[in-house]
């Protein structure tokens, strides 16, 4: 049964294209006020099992619960609470902050969308933008329009993929602080993706690591090195990428 105050439960996560398994019995939660990386090299399955948690990929096999509520039974009700963002899925560029953030509302079916506008504007230090396209914005600023957008139906999952991937280091660290506040004040949960191995220190709680579509270590990021022998968080994602057997065994 999943923990009482978990957000997201993923049982025994399973898919296959033909004979590849891309997602190998991947079980995990993530909690009220935690963020939980996940972590692995290009191909672990990272991104597949983020789409099917989105419900854009249908599961082999296994079971997500959102909330308590089964995805693949209750779709809509469970997505309800959910929500997205990542780099590499840039707002329409030919529409104003303003427009991107009322047209998404719209879809998410937001109450009292204008004042809900007005304060992701301002949590996000956006207020000076709201007329500006988004494709004439930096990375760091169309960033935090993707997160405001993401925060705009209160979800109680927030799944990012990469979020500041393309962000100059202060920008980055700007984006860390802010998402770090979220976590701490909101009653979500937080799945992070990313391959740079200082953020996810300073800003996870706990991480898993994925490789070939299996879920092979998950612990504190801070101890989880020196328990397998690693002097860092990054030598330790190493080992994961180039020795993922070395780990298979014991989870096995």
């Amino acid at each position: 049964m999943p923990h009482a105050s978990a957000i997201l439960a993923v049982r025994d996560l399973g898919k296959r294209y033909g004979t590849t398994r891309a997602v190998d019995g991947v079980s995990f939660e993530v909690r009220r006020n935690e963020i939980v990386g996940l972590l692995g090299p290009n191909g672990a399955g990272k991104t597949t099992t983020i789409n099917m948690i989105l419900g854009v990929l249908a599961p082999s096999a296994g079971e997500i619960r959102i909330e308590g509520v089964d995805l693949a039974r209750e779709r809509e009700r469970a997505l309800a609470s959910t929500n997205f963002a990542a780099v590499y899925a840039p707002l329409p560029g030919n529409l104003t902050v303003q427009q991107n953030l009322r047209c998404f509302g719209l879809l998410y079916g937001v109450r009292d969308l204008a004042a809900r506008i007005e304060e992701v504007l301002a949590e996000f230090d956006l207020m000076r933008f709201r007329h500006t396209r988004c494709g004439l914005l930096s990375s760091g600023e169309q960033t935090r329009v993707a997160l405001a957008k993401a925060m705009l139906n209160r979800p109680r999952l927030l799944l990012l993929d990469e979020p500041t991937a393309s962000l100059d280091p202060s920008a980055a660290q700007h984006i860390r602080h802010a998402i770090r506040a979220i976590a701490s004040r909101d009653t979500l949960g937080i799945l992070w993706t990313s391959h740079n191995m200082y953020e996810v220190e300073a800003v996870c709680d706990r991480v898993l690591f994925l490789s070939q579509g299996r879920l092979l270590l998950e612990g504190d990021p801070k101890t989880l090195p020196r328990e397998h022998g690693a002097p860092s968080l990054e030598a330790l994602f190493i080992r994961v990428a180039r020795e993922p057997l070395t780990f298979a065994e014991p989870m096995a």
